[in-house]
C-alpha cells in the first residue's frame, strides 16, 4: 500500500476512533490539524463523521478530510490525504453520555475489526488505535477481550504479544502486563522474561533501524535482590532468561536494580528496558514523556501503535483533550511504515 519506496515512501495509515464517548474524535482530528503530519502519509480514519465534525467546530477546524461510507478502501484516489469511513449505521451523535456504553462498544469494535480486515489485506501499511472502554466491550459482549492487544493478537493468530513503550527518551517493554502484582509469582518464569527481550530485539532492528540494540532488563526485587537477600526471582528465572537470548545472539544484559536502570536508558546507555510488571514500566514513561508517549503492540504481522491513555469521558466533548500522544502515535506509525518498506527492499 505505500505509495513510493525507500525513504520517500507515502504510507497509508488506519486510525481507529475508539469509544464514541470518549476523546477518540477529538485528538485524531485535532492530531491531524498539524499539516507536517499530514504531509507525511494517507490517513484513513474508522470512525463517525457525525463525532468528527463536532469535535472539529469545538476546536473550530477548517475541514481537510472527505467522508465516505465504510466500504472498500481498493482504488481511493487520495485527492485529500484524509479519508473518514463513516459507520453511518451507528447514528450516536449527541445521543451518547460519556460513559461506558453497549452501544460505544459495539461502534469501537466495528471500527476495530474494518481496520484489522485493511491492514491484514495490506490497504492500510500501519494501525493506529484511539481509546476504547474495556468495560464498554464487556457489556457488548465481547468479554472475553481484556483490550486491543489480545484481540489483535487473536485475530493475527499470534501466538507471542508483548506490549513495548516508547516515549521521549525511553523504550520499555513489558514481561507481564493488566494482572495482579500478587498473582505474578504463580507463572513468574524463563519464558515470560525471555519473551519481551527476544520481541523488543526484533522491534528494534527491524522497525526503529538499530544494528545490534543494547537491551538492559530490570530486577523484580529491590537492588535486584542483592545476591539473593530480598528474593531470588533474579538468580531462579531473570538471569537464565538473559542467558537465554544472549545465546540466541541477542545484546541483553542486566538484571539491573529497576531505581536506576531506567535513567541509564534515559541518557543513552541502553536502547530499551524489559520491565517485569506494569508500573514498573509505565512510571518511567510517564514521568520523561506524559503526552507523547505511544503503545506498541510487538508480536504481530502488523504494525500497531495506540495512544497510552483512556477514554478520559470527563473531558470527552468539552475541546480540553490534548492530541500529544495521538500525534507521537501517528509519528512513530508513519516512521515505522518507511523503516519496514526500507528493510523490506
Amino acid at each position: 500500500m505505500t505509495h513510493s519506496h525507500g525513504a520517500n515512501s507515502i504510507p497509508t495509515i488506519g486510525i481507529t476512533m475508539g469509544d464514541p464517548a470518549g476523546i477518540g474524535a477529538e485528538v485524531a482530528i485535532k492530531a491531524l490539524a498539524d499539516h507536517t503530519i499530514r504531509e507525511r502519509a494517507h490517513f484513513v480514519i474508522y470512525g463517525l463523521s457525525d463525532q468528527i465534525e463536532l469535535a472539529a467546530d469545538a476546536a473550530e477546524l477548517r475541514t481537510f478530510w472527505t467522508t465516505e461510507p465504510r466500504g472498500e478502501l481498493n482504488g481511493h484516489d487520495w485527492q485529500h490525504p484524509v479519508l473518514v469511513r463513516d459507520f453511518d449505521e451507528f447514528a450516536l451523535a449527541g445521543r451518547l453520555r460519556p460513559t461506558a456504553s453497549v452501544e460505544g462498544g459495539k461502534a469501537s469494535m466495528a471500527f476495530l475489526e474494518d481496520a484489522i480486515e485493511d491492514a491484514a489485506a495490506g490497504r492500510i501499511d500501519a494501525l493506529v488505535t484511539g481509546p476504547i472502554n474495556k468495560t464498554a466491550w464487556s457489556m457488548a459482549g465481547f468479554k472475553q477481550y481484556p483490550g486491543h492487544t489480545e484481540l489483535l493478537a487473536h485475530r493475527f493468530h499470534a501466538k507471542r504479544v508483548t506490549m513495548m513503550f516508547a516515549g521521549g527518551p525511553i523504550r520499555v517493554a513489558l514481561a507481564s502486563a493488566h494482572e495482579a502484582l500478587f498473582d505474578l509469582r504463580n507463572h513468574f518464569t524463563i519464558g515470560l522474561v525471555f519473551q519481551p527481550i527476544d520481541l523488543m530485539n526484533q522491534a528494534l532492528t527491524e522497525w526503529f533501524g538499530l544494528t545490534r540494540p543494547r537491551i538492559a532488563v530490570a530486577g523484580l526485587n529491590p537492588h535486584a535482590s542483592e545476591d539473593g537477600r530480598f528474593g531470588d526471582e533474579e538468580k531462579r528465572i531473570i538471569a537464565p532468561a538473559i542467558e537465554m537470548a544472549q545465546l540466541h545472539g541477542i545484546n541483553a544484559s542486566g538484571p539491573y536494580p529497576a531505581d536506576t536502570v531506567f535513567r541509564r536508558a534515559a541518557t543513552g546507555e541502553f536502547d530499551g528496558v524489559v520491565a517485569m510488571y506494569h508500573d514498573q514500566g509505565l512510571i518511567p514513561v510517564k514521568l520523561l514523556a506524559f503526552d507523547e508517549a505511544v503503545n506498541l503492540t510487538l508480536g504481530l504481522p502488523i504494525i500497531r501503535t495506540s495512544v497510552d491513555h483512556g477514554t478520559a469521558y470527563d473531558i470527552a466533548g468539552k475541546n480540553r483533550a490534548d492530541p500529544g500522544s495521538m500525534k507521537a502515535a501517528l509519528g512513530l506509525a508513519i516512521d515505522l511504515a518507511q523503516q519496514r518498506c526500507r528493510s523490506q527492499e
